[in-house]
């Protein structure tokens, strides 16, 4: 006889395990979990608006995509404003109604080249407007594509993406906490921390602006009033940067033919939407401290500007030729304050009628 029992031969039934549920409600821990969730945000709310946050529409792909629709659902005969953040800041769309009479269509989108959204329209009939594009070299010239994804988001926007975006826009204008810029993780990620050797990270955009319902854009405040801020932002706009000559030829080719190759679809773009009767006029507005450098270096004017136009034939308003586009307060080099976007909008819209009346008593 076996001196041991195997313990396969051991038969033993199943056991069944069930983890008890508290005898307490659910009701009251659902009810202290809402508690603490309005406490704790409305203590980042507190905090916030007591840095100086003010409530504002958030800058999102989905408010793009419902400006961009309002062509398609009957208003392709206004005019419509393309570019990047200079054109995005810098025209006020108030003024500019008051102007002329018409509110535009704020399309801009910042460090995003407008010449995806120029051939979109090209093959959209319902746009029979006008088509006001800012050119900022880099972006235009260097097709930037910072935002690209509102295109997708327009094209592509799914039922829940569009319900999520009505929702959204229903809290937006009371909460200041409710911006990129002061998201949790956004703020322990810009935290002053050492980096492992060798090892560097872009710096994020900071907050630049406010923004209504309709896209219509305002210098944030303390990026006028805070001289520190302003300068933070001057650093971010500077960070990377490395000089022509220190490029490899290589770098350098590719870069040369994807510049020309946007130029190239921006000109073909043009003429077809001339072709089809829209009028396209092109304008820049000035620029200054690192901006003053890169942009002639990269993008000259003679090689990229003045291309455009002669070959397109469209208006075009350089602030360099315009006293009317120059001395405006830049605090942080590239985007107007408030009080100056409105002066700068009012006056271009009075050259763009002067430059109008003389090309037609020129035909």
């Amino acid at each position: 006889m076996p001196s041991f029992t195997s313990s396969s031969d051991i038969q033993t039934s199943p056991q069944k395990y069930g983890r008890p549920l508290p005898s307490q409600s659910l009701g009251i821990a659902a009810w202290i979990g809402l508690f603490v969730m309005v406490l704790l945000m409305s203590g980042w709310e507190m905090y916030w608006r007591s840095e100086g946050s003010i409530p504002s529409y958030r800058n999102s792909e989905g408010l793009w995509a419902i400006q961009r629709r309002r062509i398609d659902d009957g208003e392709g005969d206004k005019t419509v404003i393309a570019g990047s953040s200079r054109a995005y800041f810098n025209m006020q769309l108030d003024v500019w109604e008051r102007e002329s009479g018409e509110r535009p269509i704020q399309l801009a989108l910042e460090g995003t080249s407008p010449v995806k959204l120029m051939e979109g329209l090209v093959e959209d009939e319902d746009f029979t407007g006008t088509l006001l594009i800012g050119v900022a070299p880099g972006p235009f010239f260097g097709g930037g594509g910072y935002r690209a994804k509102a295109f997708q988001r327009y094209e592509q926007e799914s039922p829940s993406q569009w319900l999520g975006q009505q929702l959204s826009m229903l809290v937006e204008p009371y909460l200041a906490f409710y911006h990129h810029d002061y998201s949790l993780f956004t703020v322990i990620n810009r935290q002053d921390l050492k980096n492992r050797e060798g090892v560097e990270f872009e710096p994020d955009v900071r907050r630049l602006a406010t923004y209504g319902q309709d896209r219509a854009a305002r210098l944030y405040w303390r990026v006028e009033q805070d001289a520190e801020y302003a300068r933070i932002a001057q650093e971010i706009w500077a960070a990377g940067f490395v000089p022509i000559e220190d490029k490899e030829e290589d770098e350098l080719k590719e870069f040369y033919e994807h510049r020309a190759e946007i130029i190239e679809r921006a000109i073909e773009a043009t003429n077809a939407l001339q072709e089809r009767g829209i009028e396209v006029i092109f304008f820049q507005s000035p620029a200054e401290g690192h901006y003053s450098i890169s942009e002639p270096m990269f993008f000259p004017r003679e090689e990229t500007w003045d291309v455009l136009i002669e070959k397109t034939g469209a208006m075009g308003l350089h602030w360099q030729d315009h006293e009317e586009m120059q001395g405006y307060w830049l605090p942080e080099w590239s985007h107007m304050s408030g009080s100056e976007a409105d002066r700068f909008t009012r006056a271009l819209h009075q050259l763009i009628q002067r430059e109008r009346a003389n090309r037609e008593g020129g035909e």
